[in-house]
């Protein structure tokens, strides 16, 4: 990727993460519990996880903004929530030998407003062909009471 490229990335993601800094309302973060918030997005990747291992893209897709999610992976913006279930279909296919088993770990969320936290962890697919580790970087947004991904950014490699 050509150094233009990484400033416009790295420029939308600083503005992503400006936007998520400013409250839609006047609530205070000591007006939520850290942790039962901390907790809820837990439940978000675990339910997410469980969704992929059994082979439903479209639960999985539930931890997303829908349908304005922004997703980047392999240096590329996917087109929107759709464009990124169609990405998991394609490429990962609905048998488990091609969409391997999945799982999210050493897991970081900072709260930063009542409505927008900070999320960064390691995963891991297993599968027996293009079996891949990395991290995931995510913005979660509050939205009507429940906590989605409305960014995705994944750095990943394909392991021997």
């Amino acid at each position: 990727m050509d150094s233009s490229r990484i400033r416009t990335a790295l420029a939308i993601m600083v503005l992503a993460l400006t936007a998520a800094c400013t409250p839609r309302d006047q609530q205070s973060t000591s007006a939520v519990d850290p942790e039962a918030e901390k907790q809820a997005i837990l439940a978000v990747i675990n339910r997410m996880e469980l969704a992929w291992n059994r082979g439903d893209f479209r639960g999985y897709m539930e931890g997303f903004a829908n349908p304005d999610v922004i997703f980047v992976s392999r240096g590329e913006f996917q087109k929107d929530w759709q464009g990124t279930l169609d990405h998991y279909i394609r490429d990962y296919g609905a048998s488990e030998e091609t969409r391997g088993k999945l799982h999210f770990f050493d897991i970081k969320i900072e709260l930063l407003a009542p409505d927008a936290a900070q999320l960064i962890s390691r995963y891991q697919l297993d599968r027996p062909k293009g079996a891949q580790d990395g991290i995931n970087t995510r913005l979660m947004r509050k939205r009507d009471g429940k906590w989605v991904i409305a960014l995705n950014h994944v750095s990943s490699r394909e392991l021997p």
